[in-house]
């Protein structure tokens, strides 16, 4: 079963903020990035569980894909996968959960 894709405003921002990083020494590498990005989240309409359950999460329905050095984080529900965060696998994202947790 299809689900519908989403990307909350939050994900949508650090896309398109690692992008502009990335972009500064390479937009070849940018732009690949974001297309890699987009195909990953695409790809969860059918295969959404297929991503590891994030640890910090604690939750089934809260799940990753690695995107290059970045993490994919999404939510699952019964008709949609909902994108809520595109974070530097680096990044400390236990001290920043409970404002993804809650998306």
């Amino acid at each position: 079963m299809a689900r519908a894709l989403k990307w909350t405003e939050a994900a949508t921002w650090d896309l398109s903020e690692a992008a502009e990083f990335i972009s500064r020494d390479s937009p070849f590498y940018a732009a690949a990035l974001v297309r890699e990005a987009r195909a990953a989240a695409r790809s969860l309409k059918r295969f959404a569980e297929r991503g590891r359950v994030v640890p910090e999460a604690r939750s089934a329905d809260v799940r990753e894909l690695f995107v290059k050095s970045y993490r994919l984080i999404y939510r699952i529900t019964s008709d949609a996968v909902t994108v809520v965060a595109f974070v530097h696998s680096a990044r400390d994202l236990q001290r920043s959960w409970e404002g993804l947790g809650s998306n």
